[in-house]
């Protein structure tokens, strides 16, 4: 046998075991599925058992995101919050750090939601740099909330209760929870915010310690408002507004149960506002307990801030598929919000996820141009991405996408905009969701359809879709749980013909 025959023949023998290996594989993997298929998120962050729910606002110390949020150990069977610490230097990727302030530790319960500031100038007596955490707890006689301070001084790992007096003691009124606490230059005082029923309480203090009532923003038709904040802004056209927002339930009047917030003026004391009928920074079901911090390295920190919230809401605060993996909780992607001049000389927050997301990017698909008469289906999979896309169109009823949907396309969730009705909308009617009573299946916002194009960007993770539309004016957070194999896209139109530009898909890959 001379030399080159023995390499064709060895060549052959190759290509031969590389088919059969390939055939092996792939029977392989349709006789062995995936041996772990879970419902947890790919980049989003949850907690990792048992429950979560209210984010504290974060703070940036020695190069990290130092956050907390209400945890529940003994979650479902036992009561009771505690604040749980994780760590990110990018907003993305987080380390857990355990149990901060631990619950039923002293005689006034389980720590409830609060705020954490850093206290540089050693206005409490606990030494510069000290971390201080306000919140509520509900006292051992009765259950009033009231609120106590814990202070930290090996920057946030453990916390000592100040005392098992309140700080704060309840005035005699059913809700006082939810103290958020700022600096504000312009007086150089501690300025805290108090959810009161409906009413949001103002107070002062030069310590952290003994706080002083100056004023009450009343509230109308929004129900009781929680999680209050308080912030300065620059607007893109260079006017300075405050920034008083709330977790708040606008349902009896055909509104959103996310965040509300006004502009206006703060003068140290009391809020003026510019409207007295609130906007809303998300339309969508699961938005909750939201917070917003100023970006760690201290520049700009007027021009821009993040926001994020609990993804989850009270009318169904259990129904996850989740569970069944020994877990529930997550939050929203970390978005970076700023303050426009609107066409009607109004201030609006607009809102975008942070670019930190992009270093997730572990592919991209892109269709230049797409020209939708019907329906047309990608051949593109995915569960967890970020899809981008420029829509127009001349003379159409509704155009929009279908996401996570089944190979028979009868399982979906639809984001679009209804020419017809005016409107653009999520709706999550056809797949799995945690709402029983199908009372939150499609949320709307209203959209100016005489502009005939729009562009959308969509966040879909495991259990998760969140749309930002145009600029951010108008974003959509909800909850989905479609089957774990339930990943297809279409494009879809009704009534007319629609051009799908720039078609971008990332996907994400946390690891």
């Amino acid at each position: 046998m001379n030399k080159i025959t023995w390499n064709k023949k060895v060549f052959r023998r190759f290509i031969l075991f590389i088919i059969g290996l390939s055939i092996l594989l792939t029977i392989g993997l349709v006789v062995h599925p995936d041996p772990s298929p879970t419902y947890r998120a790919i980049y989003h962050f949850t907690t990792p058992d048992k429950w979560k729910n209210d984010p504290q606002k974060p703070i940036y110390l020695a190069g990290e995101y130092h956050y907390y949020y209400l945890y529940n150990g003994d979650y479902p069977k036992g009561n009771g919050t505690e604040w749980r610490h994780t760590t990110s230097t990018d907003l993305v990727h987080w380390k857990d750090h355990g149990v901060a302030i631990p619950k039923y530790t002293n005689k006034n319960g389980d720590p409830w939601t609060g705020s954490i500031v850093v206290d540089d100038n050693n206005t409490a007596g606990f030494g510069n740099g000290a971390l201080v955490a306000i919140m509520t707890q509900p006292s051992a006689d009765g259950g009033k909330q009231e609120q106590y301070l814990w202070y930290s001084t090996d920057k946030g790992n453990t916390f000592t209760s100040y005392s098992d007096d309140p700080i704060m003691p309840n005035p005699g009124i059913a809700d006082f929870r939810d103290p958020k606490i700022i600096w504000d230059d312009q007086v150089h005082k501690w300025v805290m915010t108090v959810a009161e029923g409906t009413k949001i309480g103002f107070y002062e203090s030069n310590n952290l310690k003994d706080w002083h009532y100056t004023s009450g923003f009343i509230t109308k038709n929004i129900g009781i408002v929680e999680c209050p904040d308080l912030y300065l802004m620059q607007a893109n056209d260079g006017t300075y507004k405050w920034i008083l927002g709330a977790s708040a339930n606008g349902k009896s009047i055909g509104k959103p149960n996310t965040y509300a917030y006004w502009t206006g003026d703060f003068n140290g004391k009391e809020f003026i506002p510019d409207h007295n009928e609130p906007l809303w920074l998300d339309y969508g079901f699961d938005w909750y307990g939201a917070v917003t911090f100023n970006e760690g390295n201290g520049r700009d920190q007027y021009s821009h801030r993040y926001a994020l919230a609990w993804m989850n809401n009270w009318d169904y605060p259990d129904n996850t598929p989740t569970l069944d993996e020994g877990f529930n909780g997550m939050d929203s992607i970390v978005r970076q919000i700023e303050l426009k001049q609107a066409s009607d000389y109004t201030y609006r927050l607009i809102s975008q996820p942070i670019a930190a997301l992009n270093q997730l990017t572990s592919s991209i698909e892109h269709f230049k141009q797409l020209e939708v008469n019907g329906s047309e289906t990608l051949d593109v999979t995915g569960d967890a991405y970020q899809l981008d896309t420029d829509i127009s169109w001349s003379e159409i009823k509704n155009v929009g996408l279908r996401l996570r949907e089944s190979t028979d396309k009868n399982r979906h969730v639809d984001v679009g905009i209804s020419v017809g009705g005016q409107y653009s909308y999520v709706n999550r009617a056809s797949i799995g969701q945690p709402d029983k009573d199908s009372e939150y299946l499609e949320s709307r916002a209203p959209f100016d359809v005489s502009k005939k194009n729009a562009h959308l960007k969509i966040l879909v993770d495991k259990t998760s879709i969140e749309v930002f539309m145009d600029e951010g004016e108008i974003v959509y957070s909800s909850e989905i749980f479609p089957e774990l194999n339930d990943k297809g896209i279409s494009l879809f139109t009704e009534g007319g013909t629609a051009i799908f530009r720039n078609v971008v898909i990332k996907h994400f890959n946390k690891s």
